[in-house]
């Protein structure tokens, strides 16, 4: 276990480390939908296209895709950070910890930059993003999970 400068002991650097750069994401993602609110003077209202529009060619809101970003990420991301926690407090592996958050990390840029801001909404990297996202959650909790095996006899 890594230590401060007092020697005391630092239960969640794995966790810790990640959650600087997934802040920092998620506050660029906010930034976007305040942008656009000014921009468009929307306070809250959202809507995807125009109601007499039917086009599926047609670009969606940018305010509505900038909140769906952040919101998306809102909807995963805290899961993942504290299932890691989890893991990381019951001595899971430090490597295999640094694969997940990284994966995550990558996968939550992925999800909007190549994917929901790509023309249509449909990159490549929107369901490459949220299947990462997914297999990380899945992955963390079952390893967290395997980890106190032995507290509940098996």
């Amino acid at each position: 276990m890594s230590t401060n400068s007092l020697g005391l002991p630092l239960p969640l650097p794995i966790t810790a480390t990640f959650a600087l750069p997934l802040t920092l994401y998620y506050l660029l993602l906010q930034s976007r939908v305040v942008a656009q609110r000014v921009r468009t003077k929307t306070i809250i209202a959202q809507q995807t296209t125009k109601p007499t529009t039917t086009s599926s060619s047609e670009q969606a809101d940018p305010l509505f895709i900038a909140t769906r970003s952040q919101s998306n990420f809102v909807e995963n991301v805290p899961l993942a950070l504290l299932l890691s926690a989890f893991v990381e407090l019951n001595n899971g592996s430090q490597k295999i910890l640094t694969i997940a958050l990284g994966a995550l990390t990558i996968a939550r840029v992925l999800h909007v930059e190549a994917g929901l801001l790509v023309k249509g909404n449909k990159g490549r990297g929107r369901p490459v993003g949220f299947l990462t996202t997914l297999g990380v959650n899945l992955g963390l909790a079952g390893y967290g999970a395997w980890l106190v095996r032995g507290y509940w006899g098996f």
